[in-house]
């Protein structure tokens, strides 16, 4: 079996300069970049709905911020994805990832089951930790993030992951850590309403389990409600999520640490940058991990297939960047865009695996990418064999590949192009070769949804 899916990294649609080092960068001004990013936000939504339409059975987004450069624009995935979900019925909708350390747990909460409610139970929920400093140090400060001490902020993680998980699946509780205490112990709520709820029989839960009761405190000269010693023991967040006992869990993977963290808890992986060979001894770490711990998963449901388990949307997904060359297109001078719309990608993010993924002082090239697999470019049947060899490199029994095809200076009408083209020409070669694919029924689609047109033909000039 084979899932299919789309990666949304969130390039500019600017044209890709080389500075005078061979850097790759952004052709335009600040406001024109910021102008930029509008076209993005609505190309997101878009492209999300366009992807269910197609017959693809996943959408993920990206968190980044504050991103000038062009390479990743992604600042609220739930919020593009509710907009998604209103316009759809089918696909399911992933986070690559919410980065947990740079808000506040309970929002988070909030938002994620808001959106699983609202979809009716198609959140696949990314959690991450965060890597650059100036979105790290900025939005993680006040949570008790950061990445100039990888420890204190892997406890951030730690301690907002362990917080989603009781307000999702307990109805009332606290949570006294090292960066929160919720609710804060001086909270005073003296609310008759509250009294009286917790009161009744078939709430199944005491007033003393909720609040700590004490005497009037007239001298606050306050309302009733804060007029009191007594304060808050406990909370409850509100809605809970849909799927039981929550949405499943997926984390981007880099290295043994936190492959082996994933697998011991039942979070599925994902990887983007990594090599065949890398990435078939990441799964292995992944699976043998998930053994040892017999086998954790949210539903209890047992051994994992290797790789990935269709059955259960287990395991460790897949992304590669995607080019295919559409019929009448002038190959050398989209070569050239592709070859610019890469190395644009890795001249931004290169630098921050340096020593880890990359060596250190080298620039990646596209000629580079495209040798390692790690870019997918060519025609429907290049495509096709370099996705199956990936499968039989990786021992994959099942496989959940996603595409990234958006690139730095290509049109949001251009990238819809090659979604529809991968979907007419690759996916169902794909779905032979790998034993099929999800049940689709996706109906007639509502009015908003973008209408999918015959494909556009480029001509030579």
């Amino acid at each position: 079996m084979i899932e299919l899916g789309c990666f949304h990294n969130g390039s500019t649609d600017l044209p890709v300069t080389y500075e005078p080092g061979g850097l790759a960068i952004t052709d335009g001004s600040l406001a024109q970049v910021r102008e930029s990013t509008q076209r993005t936000v609505v190309n997101q939504i878009r492209q999300g709905i366009l992807a269910e339409r197609l017959g693809y059975d996943y959408w993920f987004q990206t968190e980044h911020h504050f991103q000038i450069e062009g390479a990743e624009f992604s600042p609220n995935p739930l919020l593009s994805e509710m907009a998604i979900a209103a316009h759809t019925k089918r696909i399911r909708l992933g986070q690559a990832a919410n980065i947990i350390t740079w808000h506040h747990p309970l929002r988070l909460a909030e938002q994620i089951a808001m959106l699983d409610v609202a979809s009716g139970g198609r959140v696949e929920c990314g959690i991450g930790r965060g890597y650059q400093p100036r979105e790290n140090e900025t939005l993680g400060r006040p949570y008790g993030s950061t990445i100039q001490d990888q420890e204190r902020n892997r406890a951030s993680f730690q301690e907002a992951y362990e917080i989603l998980l009781k307000a999702w699946t307990e109805p009332s509780f606290a949570h006294h850590g090292e960066n929160f205490s919720i609710p804060p112990s001086y909270t005073r709520w003296n609310h008759a309403a509250t009294k009286a709820f917790f009161a009744q029989p078939q709430v199944e839960r005491e007033v003393a389990d909720v609040l700590r009761l004490g005497g009037p405190d007239p001298s606050s000269g306050g309302n009733p409600v804060v007029a009191s010693t007594t304060t808050l023991r406990e909370i409850s967040v509100v809605p809970p999520p849909l799927q039981k006992p929550h949405p499943q869990l997926w984390q981007p993977l880099t290295s043994p640490r936190s492959i082996t963290w994933a697998a011991e808890n039942g979070v599925n992986g994902y990887f983007v940058g990594e090599t065949n060979e890398a990435l078939a001894r990441n799964i292995e770490i992944y699976y043998r991990a998930a053994e040892r711990a017999g086998w954790p998963d949210r539903l209890g449901r047992g051994a994992l297939r290797y790789g990935w388990d269709t059955r259960y949307r287990r395991g460790v997904a897949i992304a590669r960047f995607m080019h295919l060359y559409l019929p009448g297109a002038n190959r050398a001078r989209e070569a050239a865009r592709v070859k610019r719309g890469l190395e644009h990608q890795f001249s931004y993010i290169g630098p921050f695996f340096e020593g880890s993924l990359l060596p250190v002082g080298e620039r990646v090239t596209a000629g580079m990418l495209i040798e390692a697999d790690i870019a997918l470019v060519g025609e429907p049947e290049q495509i096709v064999e370099k996705i199956l060899k990936l499968k039989t490199a990786c021992g994959y029994e099942d496989l959940m590949f996603a595409a990234l095809f958006e690139k730095a200076g290509f049109e949001g009408r251009e990238i819809e192009d090659m979604m529809q083209y991968f979907a007419e020409a690759c996916a169902p070669e794909l779905r032979r070769a790998c034993g099929g694919g999800p049940d689709w029924d996706t109906g007639a689609g509502p009015e908003l949804v973008p209408q999918i047109a015959p494909l556009r033909r480029r001509g030579e000039d």
